[in-house]
């Protein structure tokens, strides 16, 4: 799937600067009083400095004019990303995903029916391709979080893992069944294809480390790195997923911590796409405290 934040900002969507909004109907608005001055010379209208007054009337109502206008074309933005399916959201998506044949399940986020959107269009060829499998797998149960299809060596085995988002990325019996009967059906599994469907391998990593604390930080601070490592990690853990030193270093480097020397593992541990890492123990030894 291609990354969207990697690519430019749409031109179509406008980049809003009240202040320079604001400035231009000021400059303007000098403009036409100065004609209307000069047209009437004996009518005696006052000169607005619309620039140093912030109280002057003009000024007032160039702010509310001002407002007002970018109000609604942000409303513009918003009504032209609505059509756009990377950036649009709730029942806007919902329209979106119809027009492909795809509906929101019960309890379905909305990256998560983005995602499915996607692979229906990647999979409308009835070739069997990895794409069209992972749809139908993650449109049979919302609960599958996530699936890879692929092949082992020369074999014509066809597997695909599933990632639960129920006990810690591991597929029960049940779901699995659901799974597979999604890809078994005639009118998506390709006649010469066997389809092995599986839970996503399970690599459990158990992490140690010492630690240091800021001389005013409290006991409970490492065990509240420890949650927030943890918290995290059930957050982006997915297939495929590696245990970045650097990126666990971080999530533990908590308010009142001063460093942190890992014990275990001391780098990088790399998975395969079809498994799942999961955060077994996390032990953290006091070494002292320090600025």
């Amino acid at each position: 799937m291609i990354d969207i934040s990697t690519l430019p900002a749409p031109q179509i969507i406008e980049q809003l600067d009240h202040e320079a909004i604001v400035s231009r109907q000021n400059t303007l608005f000098q403009q036409k009083w100065a004609e209307v001055r000069a047209a009437k010379p004996g009518a005696n209208l006052p000169a607005y400095d619309v620039v140093m007054l912030e109280t002057d009337p003009p000024v007032i109502l160039n702010e509310a004019e001002g407002y007002r206008e970018t109000l609604m074309r942000q409303r513009v933005n918003e009504a032209i990303q609505a059509y756009m399916l990377p950036f649009s959201k709730g029942t806007d998506l919902d329209m979106l995903a119809a027009f492909y044949d795809v509906t929101r399940l019960v309890g379905e986020k909305d990256d998560r029916l983005l995602t499915r959107v996607v692979l229906e269009l990647q999979g409308r060829s009835t070739g069997g391709t990895a794409p069209r499998y992972k749809a139908k797998v993650m449109a049979a149960d919302v609960r599958i979080s996530d699936a890879i299809v692929y092949t082992v060596g020369r074999s014509p085995l066809i597997h695909i893992a599933i990632f639960s988002s129920d006990l810690d990325g591991v597929a029960s019996p049940e779901l699995l069944a659901i799974a597979d009967a999604a890809v078994q059906t005639p009118d998506v599994k390709m006649v010469n294809d066997t389809i092995v469907t599986e839970t996503a391998v399970r690599t459990v990593v158990n992490i140690a480390y010492d630690a240091w604390l800021l001389p005013d930080a409290d006991a409970a601070t490492l065990e509240r790195g420890k949650m927030n490592l943890r918290t995290a990690w059930a957050t982006e853990n997915t297939l495929g997923r590696n245990l970045v030193l650097e990126w666990w270093k971080s999530k533990v480097m908590i308010a009142g911590m001063y460093k942190v020397t890992p014990l275990s593992p001391t780098g990088d541990v790399v998975v395969p796409p079809n498994q799942a890492i999961s955060i077994g123990t996390i032990t953290a030894t006091l070494r002292g405290r320090d600025f």
